[in-house]
């Protein structure tokens, strides 16, 4: 007598279209979207929005994926460039790691190996970091210049702060942007530079030309370098 197999219910499991293996390019792109990404209601699209097509393109590349992009509104109702898809076992593996739906303000501590974290920072500075330069007037020859992460979680910028100081040593100091109430994690001088050369280690290509361009300018007035 001949058993029948019970055909399992549901159906296949969705293929997803990235590659999900920690690597440097990896890291970067999740960087990027632990700024500048956002999941869908449905828990199944994410989708990225910057207004450098070179980092879109960085995005998409890092990620292997191949979809259009197309232009939108920014969140300075600027033109910017947008790229989506649908992977529900990329979205799974990003709620696994701390990146969940409506993270402005919730997002907190994420799940980075230490081996990729200045890859991850790389792309969080991409998205949402900065730096900025000045003669300081009071003290003769002295050029003041700092890296910062904002961000509207606090949790998030502890923990990106914990995690700096205890993979580089790096100290320092948080502010708040008055005009939108967005926290600042910033890096002056010596602690700035610390971050700077290990996201931006020899042999490192993906980043957002325009910030890489501006940071080897304000280097160069102090004699320093990349």
């Amino acid at each position: 007598m001949k058993i029948k197999k019970e055909k399992k219910k549901g159906g296949a499991r969705p293929k997803g279209k990235v590659n999900i293996k920690w690597s440097p390019d990896f890291a970067y792109a999740v960087g990027l979207l632990a700024s500048d990404g956002h999941i869908s209601k449905d828990g199944r699209h994410i989708s990225f929005v910057s207004k450098d097509i070179e980092q879109t393109l960085n995005f998409a590349i890092c990620l292997g994926i191949n979809n259009k992009i197309g232009n939108t509104f920014g969140s300075f109702n600027n033109i910017a460039t947008r790229i989506q898809f649908g992977d529900v076992k990329f979205v799974e593996f990003l709620n696994e790691i701390g990146i969940t739906k409506a993270k402005s303000k919730t997002i907190g501590e994420l799940k980075i190996p230490d081996e990729y974290f200045f890859d991850f920072l790389r792309g969080e500075f991409d998205g949402d970091g900065s730096t900025y330069s000045y003669w300081d007037k009071r003290w003769r020859s002295s050029f003041m210049y700092y890296l910062e992460f904002a961000s509207a979680s606090q949790n998030f910028i502890d923990w990106m702060a914990s995690n700096i100081l205890r993979l580089s040593g790096a100290k320092w100091h948080v502010t708040r942007n008055r005009r939108n109430s967005c926290l600042q994690l910033k890096f002056a001088k010596k602690s700035a530079l610390i971050i700077i050369k290990k996201m931006y280690y020899s042999g490192v290509k993906t980043f957002l030309p325009r910030k890489r361009l501006k940071i080897d300018k304000m280097l160069g007035i102090v004699g320093q370098s990349v």
